[in-house]
């Protein structure tokens, strides 16, 4: 497209535009920060900390094995030159083995973890967005926008409205097994 054109397109717009102006000042407007409700709102934090507490028995089993796994290690290096080649043999076969099964739980953990957290994450933003949407119609919004807005004043900014809304609701127990969050899983094990 030439500049002439490009400027014949920008004209017919701002033309548009002014003679929209009396239906603009109609509008009722509002930016929320959907990533401050992912980390604020009460049910994002009850989710959180359900994803933690589902996934803390598994993680603290493999941080049991992998300890294990360090000791043996420590006492092969410690008592390896007083072993006979079989025993030594056999102990360094262990230890591969065992660091083997623990990278294979290890990485099962974090796929179930993962698998979970998407699921809840994705639960929760659906939350969020008919809370917001609720929001906006309950107070006559015309457009809300969320991501994507480079700037905002403050007085559009509907953010700590949905937030004091979403804790009005308060958090309602998750179903079994259901939660979300940012819990991360433990760092996977060092294989030798």
């Amino acid at each position: 497209m030439s500049f002439r054109s490009r400027m014949v397109v920008m004209s017919g717009l701002l033309v548009a535009a002014a003679a929209a102006g009396p239906a603009w000042a109609d509008l009722k407007i509002g930016v929320v920060q959907y990533s401050r409700l992912m980390q604020e709102s009460p049910q994002a934090k009850a989710a959180q900390d359900a994803l933690r507490g589902e996934f803390a028995g598994k993680q603290k089993e493999l941080q049991t094995q992998q300890a294990a796994l360090k000791a043996k290690e420590e006492q092969l290096q410690k008592d390896g030159a007083t072993m006979t080649l079989e025993q030594r043999n056999k102990m360094e076969k262990d230890l591969r083995d065992g660091n083997r099964e623990l990278q294979q739980k290890y990485q099962e953990y974090q796929d179930d973890f993962n698998a979970r957290q998407n699921e809840e994450l994705s639960k929760l933003q659906k939350a969020l967005v008919e809370e917001v949407q609720t929001f906006a119609q309950g107070e006559k919004f015309d457009l809300v926008l969320a991501d994507g807005v480079i700037f905002t004043t403050p007085s559009l900014d509907i953010t700590p409205q949905v937030l004091a809304a979403l804790q009005a609701h308060g958090v309602r127990a998750p179903a079994a097994g259901s939660s979300s969050g940012a819990a991360k899983p433990a760092a996977p094990p060092k294989s030798k």
